[in-house]
């Protein structure tokens, strides 16, 4: 069972508390964007086999949004972090490094 760690509550919570919310760090278009930008937005999404950042809510807790960084293969978890930021930490970034050198997922390495 995939096991995460709220970063708001720091409760360490089973999926079953949890709600998936897809793929993290999403460009989302306002009003004016154009049919592409709209298309890519919702259809485009990374479906890889290894290291994906992804959106949780502590449904049956504190009832906050957060990301997680894990694999997808081994369901390792790298970390968890603040929904409010633009992309991952830098120590989640590392720690990704450590274990899987070489790693890419869009621009962050």
């Amino acid at each position: 069972m995939l096991i995460l760690n709220c970063p708001y509550c720091g409760v360490d919570a089973e999926e079953t508390e949890l709600a998936a919310g897809g793929e993290a760090h999403l460009k989302r278009f306002g009003p004016g964007s154009s049919d592409g930008d709209f298309h890519d937005y919702l259809f485009m999404r990374e479906n890889p086999k290894g290291v994906h950042f992804e959106r949780w809510r502590h449904a049956n807790g504190c009832g906050k949004w957060f990301h997680a960084a894990r694999c997808t293969q081994t369901l390792e978890v790298f970390g968890t972090y603040s929904a409010q930021v633009f992309e991952p930490p830098k120590e989640i970034r590392e720690a990704i490094t450590a274990k899987r050198p070489g790693w890419t997922w869009r621009e962050y390495k």
